[in-house]
């Protein structure tokens, strides 16, 4: 629950610190007091939206910071410490709001980020403003309603998990059939892509190959006379150059028997000349291999160009055109095979609708069942609420198609008085009505709030033996939750377990909000007030003390 509520430079309220206890806590005060800026400043802490405009002027900045006591909440405690947030049975949070933009957000001293605020936000406060009861004028808010109620929510997110599976399966196929005539002139060019390049029986570094034998085959007659003319030279004819080479190394030799010290040159001779042998004999081998081969060198030119067309058709290298054909290869067998990709979702286009079907049904009979039951519960509050001929009806309308929400539409009809047919709320209901209808469905839903429930003014339009009776109501809600109530209405304000008064004070020349947390002398003052105005009366604090007594009495 909520404990402690610091507030710095929001609208009005320059700092207010307010403790706060379990049970029905009431916020009261004259208009524009505010009461609810103090609303709006938990509603910011909580992860609402916020604006700058929000700032007191001349101010900077605007600070609200909140104590929860979660002694009671095992659960969001481990769920915190999953989230790497350390927590005890105390949470601090505390948001930031600056005019430049750079708005912040900490959780027990920690940054976070608004989306883990507004998470945490929901699981703390609930917060009723003075405009939700017309929600109640909004039939998809009567549904969610019914489900609470019913408590088939788990069941309508698995009717929305369902249809949104059958939704898109059936986009698929209309989809599908959409692309049907593009789909066969795409078979056909891809037929047309995967043949060429499979034809070609490309292979991987073939065209650095070809592009060596293309230059061999074109230098051959070169070749052939280059490598000729170099044997000849060196072995050949009469004039050879090895022969000369032979002259002069068995000099060489004769001459080292005379001076040892020329046998290394005789030796150096001697290897040259071997090599160089060795040489013109590989020459001749090479020059007799070599042939021109005009019919080979055409083949070998009509291949490359072939790899160029298929290039610059498809992809810059053999490579990627190899790549790309097996892509596109694979692309062609997909679809080709679209009439039994069709026939299967269609398959399971049935499959996913007997399953949504299914669920439908099951939640459909619930509903149903529950609806009878809400409207027996309902009855039985506004009876209480000071209509005692009002009718709530719970209307079903089969859809022709479901909806994420289910087979049928829901909306509540209501009668305020005998003798008149249920009609929709919209067209029937007054705002103090709805009021009372919206407290009436808080009482009759089952418990799944969070432990914080703030109300702010849900009792406009109602008063005397019928406000007393609100009053009673959310003291109800307050013994298993702790109640927030912004209220006008003396009484509803006797009811309070906690009772805090809201002033507005000017002081040089500033408007700025005080608060008193009042003891029962006080609540008694208050409630005379607000039962009397300015000039409060004995009689009218006798009234007071009534009100505060017969509250407790029923307590």
């Amino acid at each position: 629950m909520l404990t402690e509520l610091s507030i710095r430079n929001v609208a009005i309220i320059d700092q207010l610190q307010l403790s706060f206890k379990a049970g029905l806590n009431i916020l009261s005060g004259e208009t524009g007091a505010g009461k609810s800026i103090i609303i709006d400043a938990l509603t910011l802490v909580c992860g609402g939206r916020a604006a700058t405009d929000l700032i007191r002027s001349g101010e900077d900045e605007a600070t609200v910071e909140a104590l929860f006591d979660l002694g009671s909440l095992p659960l969001l405690q481990s769920q915190l410490q999953e989230s790497g947030i350390e927590v005890a049975d105390e949470l601090l949070v505390k948001r930031c709001l600056s005019r430049n933009g750079k708005n912040r957000v900490y959780i027990n001293g920690s940054l976070a980020t608004l989306a883990q605020l507004t998470g945490l936000g929901r699981q703390l406060v609930t917060i009723h403003g003075q405009h939700e009861s017309q929600g109640l004028l909004r039939p998809e808010y009567h549904l969610v309603l019914l489900d609470a109620f019913a408590n088939t929510t788990g069941l309508r997110q698995q009717v929305a998990v369902a249809f949104e599976q059958w939704k898109q399966i059936t986009e698929r196929l209309a989809h599908f059939d959409e692309q049907e005539r593009d789909t066969a002139r795409r078979i056909d060019l891809l037929a047309y892509q995967v043949e060429e390049i499979s034809a070609a029986e490309l292979k991987a570094g073939e065209e650095e190959e070809l592009e060596e034998q293309q230059r061999l085959l074109a230098n051959a007659e070169r070749l052939a006379c280059t490598t000729g003319s170099a044997y000849e030279a060196l072995y050949g004819g009469d004039q050879a150059l090895l022969g000369e080479l032979k002259r002069v190394t068995a000099a060489m030799a004769e001459a080292a028997k005379i001076d040892i010290a020329l046998a290394p040159l005789h030796s150096m001779l001697d290897e040259g000349y071997l090599q160089l042998e060795d040489a013109a004999l590989q020459l001749r081998d090479y020059a007799a291999r070599i042939e021109a081969e005009p019919e080979q060198l055409k083949q070998v030119d009509d291949r490359l160009d072939l790899l160029t067309r298929l290039k610059r058709k498809y992809a810059p290298t053999v490579e990627e055109v190899i790549a790309l054909g097996a892509t596109l290869a694979a692309e062609l067998e997909e679809l080709q095979g679209r009439s039994r990709s069709r026939d299967e979702l269609q398959q399971e286009l049935a499959d996913q609708r007997t399953t949504l079907e299914k669920l439908g049904a099951e939640l459909s009979k619930k509903r149903r069942a529950a609806a009878v039951e809400l409207e027996k519960q309902l009855a039985a509050e506004t009876r209480q609420l000071a209509m005692p001929h009002a009718v709530m009806q719970v209307a079903f309308e089969p859809l022709a198609e479901p909806r994420g929400s289910g087979f049928e539409k829901v909306e509540f009809l209501f009668s305020p008085n005998p003798g008149e047919p249920p009609r929709p709320l919209g067209k029937v209901a007054s705002g103090g009505e709805l009021s009372r209808l919206m407290l009436a469905f808080k009482q009759v839903l089952p418990e799944g709030e969070a432990p914080t429930m703030v109300f702010d003014e849900v009792d406009t339009g109602v008063g005397g033996a019928v406000a007393g009776v609100v009053g009673r109501k959310l003291r109800n809600l307050a013994t298993g939750q702790q109640v927030f109530c912004v209220t006008h209405l003396p009484q509803v304000a006797a009811w309070a377990m906690q009772h805090i008064r809201v002033e507005k004070l000017v002081e040089n020349g500033r408007t700025t909000t005080i608060v008193h947390e009042l003891d029962q002398d006080g609540q008694i003052q208050e409630i005379a007030r607000m039962l009397a105005g300015e000039q409060i009366t004995e009689a009218a604090r006798d009234h007071a003390r009534e009100l505060i007594a017969q509250a407790a009495t029923v307590s």
